[in-house]
């Protein structure tokens, strides 16, 4: 029988999503200062004011409210009429040095040693549903939200956009658990004021049907656009007015929006958020590394669809367990145990060999910190860094190392594929 699946995204300008990306950016100025910073760090934001809370332990001191600012004007609070603006807010630091009965539990005489950051289950999930291996409906709704950007900062074609703004897309799926159609399209974006309402909404609406959705239809592959058709139920703007948005809206906080950040609701989560956390808390890094594997096992050909689980205890460095379900899609002669116990052997999941293997004591997260960790493009990027002292630092990075195939010939050796 088919049955309908549905997953949401959440735009650069909504409030969680500008706590993370503050959070974020706050780790990857500690990063390019200090490679072995340990940072935890939560921020919230409201009507006019950002706070800034958590733990640090670094050799170099930065100018927090002067990032936190550049953060929220590259988004795109830069009016005061949003009641939330760059260069007016307060930001307020409680930032502290982080425990030192913690730190006890991750450093050690040397870094291979390294214990975990914190206790947990992290998962990891790939489909072969899409190109990027991610489930279909997040990536859509991603993609909406993405463009919708793009549409605010051109100003040509939609010139009242604000940065706010929510997505959600319901796929029909037939009982092989092939995407069938689109069923509903949610778009939620908040707006400058309109003189009559009426007008506002059938603006929106049109604009949305005619403009947005065209233009990331024009992004996929025909099969995938073949999914759009005439009887989408679309729910533009569905209470109406939306000028009230951003923080004044509704309070942030940093870490959540997880599902949104990973998979949509497909596969599973073990609960801990990424942005914030330096590498070293594996709440972050041994969810890249699970993606990573269940990205290169699927597109190896091991499995159409795969979950990684693994789990850690606080200050010891190797992995408690690594579970495996392939959901009855493994092509190989294989039980989901012993495809986890060859992931143990192919992949070093201790602190250590996470972070090395996929580069993440560089300054890398800035990006991860809108429109989802997972299912993006690896790149070489050079980014600057400008200390308390005004010194400039250029550092050549990598991002998203966790989205590379860079494994697909070891493990099809593994497994004899």
């Amino acid at each position: 029988m088919a049955y309908l699946f549905t997953s949401e995204s959440v735009s650069e300008g909504h409030p969680d999503k500008i706590a993370d990306q503050i959070s974020d950016a706050l780790i990857d100025n500690f990063l390019a200062w200090d490679e072995d910073a340990r940072v935890a760090i939560e921020t919230l934001v409201t009507t006019g004011q950002v706070v800034l809370a958590g733990e640090v332990k670094s050799n170099t001191y930065l100018d927090v409210q002067k990032i936190t600012r550049q953060v929220i004007q590259k988004i795109g609070y830069t009016k005061s009429e949003y009641m939330f603006e760059a260069n007016s807010c307060g930001v307020l630091s409680a930032i502290h040095e982080q425990s030192a009965d913690i730190n006890q539990g991750v450093d050690r005489q040397t870094r291979q040693e390294q214990g975990a950051g914190d206790q947990g289950i992290m998962f990891g999930y790939a489909s072969n549903e899409t190109d990027n291996y991610m489930p279909l409906a997040l990536d859509l709704s991603h993609r909406l939200l993405r463009e919708l950007a793009v549409l605010r900062r051109e100003n040509k074609e939609i010139t009242y956009l604000r940065p706010d703004a929510k997505s959600q897309v319901t796929l029909e799926y037939a009982e092989d658990h092939k995407p069938t159609r689109i069923d509903t399209i949610v778009i939620s974006t908040q707006h400058d004021d309109f003189d009559e309402e009426p007008t506002m909404l059938a603006q929106i609406n049109e604009d949305i049907k005619n403009i947005l959705i065209p233009r990331v239809k024009a992004q996929l592959n025909p099969e995938l656009q073949s999914l759009f058709n005439e009887d989408i139920k679309y729910h533009i703007n569905p209470t109406g007015k939306f000028v009230i948005g951003g923080p004044h809206g509704d309070t942030g906080l940093t870490g959540r929006k997880i599902i949104v950040d990973t998979y949509g609701g497909k596969g599973a989560h073990g609960g801990g958020a990424f942005s914030g956390k330096d590498p070293s808390k594996v709440d972050r890094s041994a969810a890249y590394a699970t993606r990573h594997i269940a990205k290169n096992l699927v597109a190896a050909g091991v499995a159409d669809e795969i979950l990684v689980q693994i789990s850690y205890a606080i200050g010891v460095k190797d992995p408690m367990g690594i579970y495996v379900n392939t959901y009855g899609t493994a092509k190989v002669n294989f039980s989901d145990g012993e495809i986890a116990t060859k992931i143990a052997e192919i992949f070093d999941m201790t602190p250590y060999g996470i972070e090395t293997r996929l580069g993440l004591r560089n300054p890398i997260y800035s990006e991860t910190a809108a429109y989802g960790h997972m299912g993006r493009t690896p790149a070489k990027v050079t980014k600057v860094f400008e200390n308390s002292n005004g010194e400039q630092k250029s550092i050549e990075v990598e991002l998203f190392t966790w989205e590379k195939l860079d494994y697909i010939a070891q493990v099809k050796a593994t497994f004899g594929i």
